[in-house]
């Protein structure tokens, strides 16, 4: 736990190595190759007052991991993982996590004592991530995740911005990169640490109409502006 008191924000990686996104609908979460550039796979770290065991995760669309009571399947025990609001104070507990390490890796409990579980196999399986009971035999890795410090945006404004016009194509995604300053979790099995990734490209602003991407001489990725009159 005391690694979540000095983390502001985080990535959650499966056993598939894939990462838990928070998916374009604001409604479901699943697990995703593609967490480098993807601000949707940075999740918020929220301390709960009067209860120092849980955390809260809260995702880029202002929502929570949930743990919901609604089944995943008719039939099976799993249940959907889903991104909320609170409704009303009765149901915040819902989006309470307990950290619980175990070596490198850490496992999420839930309110109701399920664990946040990465699925794998054919659909709907596949990339599904639900609540479950603690698996045993060749499934009882899904339920790890290991945990990746990033730094939290600083101005949220602006990646919102860029990341609108990535969906056009205007922006690429290693710009993205350049302005989330990822971090990277290395060191023994026996302990966690926080190291500073590899110094990322800074991007640069000067007065704006219309962006354009080119180098400096510095090789720093700068997004220049075109102004016309």
């Amino acid at each position: 736990m005391e690694f979540f008191t000095k983390t502001k924000a985080v990535k959650l990686r499966s056993h598939l190595y894939k990462y838990l996104i928070a998916d374009y609908d604001q409604e479901s979460v699943r697990q995703t190759r593609h967490g480098l550039s993807r601000k949707a796979v940075v999740w918020l770290v929220e301390l709960v007052d009067g209860k120092s065991h849980v955390i809260r995760l809260k995702n880029c669309y202002g929502k929570y991991l949930t743990a919901s009571d609604l089944p995943f399947l008719l039939g099976v025990t799993g249940k959907k993982i889903l991104q909320t609001v609170p409704g009303n104070i009765t149901d915040s507990w819902k989006m309470e996590w307990e950290p619980i390490r175990d070596g490198s890796q850490l496992k999420l409990k839930s309110w109701c004592g399920s664990f946040l579980r990465a699925n794998g196999g054919a659909p709907p399986w596949r990339n599904a991530v639900t609540h479950d009971e603690p698996p045993t035999g060749s499934t009882q890795q899904w339920i790890f995740w290991d945990i990746e410090a990033v730094q939290a945006p600083e101005n949220d404004s602006l990646v919102d911005y860029l990341s609108s016009m990535s969906s056009f194509s205007t922006v690429p995604d290693d710009v993205l990169v350049a302005i989330s300053g990822d971090y990277n979790i290395s060191g023994p099995s026996s302990q966690l640490s926080i190291v500073p990734a590899a110094r990322t490209p800074r991007l640069t602003m000067a007065k704006s109409m219309f962006p354009r991407l080119f180098s400096s001489p510095n090789n720093k990725v700068c997004f220049s502006f075109l102004e016309t009159w």
